[in-house]
């Protein structure tokens, strides 16, 4: 018996098509096996690695290597904080530890009794200007505050319909741009 649906298995099937070097699709192929799961089996890698014609070894080495590959449960919702300097500098310590409370764990990668929560400390997300953020549900959480982790919490301890389906990936907001003029 197969532990990833047979859809997932002709979608991960044909994503070395899409790339120059069929090795490239592994990491897009274990990302599909773990939204499928919640994190990554050695059953699910064994698949992943016979649907793309791959050593087994080979994508489990990958799977190992990146911290946003899971193998161990995860909460549902994962809050992916950032640490990094200029997070720290604005509070990311404060938001971090309200984080821990509000969902009732003690470090990062334990899942919340309810199953619905995790958290991870990550090095940089990228969005400097925005500090504190995190991403959580595929999305940027930006300028956090104490307040706003705990909607954020409470948000998804409520059955809501936006959270039946998982959200596309998206890019920080933008600033406006500067209206000063250039000289030269």
């Amino acid at each position: 018996m197969s532990t990833l649906s047979s859809h997932l298995l002709e979608e991960i099937k044909a994503l070395p098509g899409k790339y120059p070097q069929p090795r490239s699709a592994v990491m897009p192929a274990l990302d599909l096996a773990q939204e499928e799961l919640g994190h990554l089996t050695p059953d699910a890698m064994t698949e992943v690695a016979e649907a793309l014609q791959l050593d087994p070894g080979y994508v489990e080495g990958v799977a190992t290597f990146y911290t946003l590959f899971h193998l161990q449960p995860i909460g549902r919702h994962r809050f992916y904080v950032c640490t990094n300097l200029s997070c720290t500098l604005r509070g990311a310590e404060d938001i971090v530890d309200r984080l821990k409370v509000a969902i009732g764990v003690h470090e990062p990668g334990e899942v919340s009794k309810d199953g619905l929560f995790s958290y991870e400390e990550v090095e940089c997300l990228g969005a400097c200007e925005y500090a504190p953020v995190c991403r959580l549900d595929h999305r940027y959480q930006v300028d956090l505050t104490r307040a706003k982790i705990d909607l954020l919490v409470n948000d998804r301890r409520l059955p809501r319909l936006h959270q039946a389906k998982p959200r596309p990936q998206e890019a920080p907001p933008k600033r406006p741009a500067s209206r000063t003029k250039k000289r030269g």
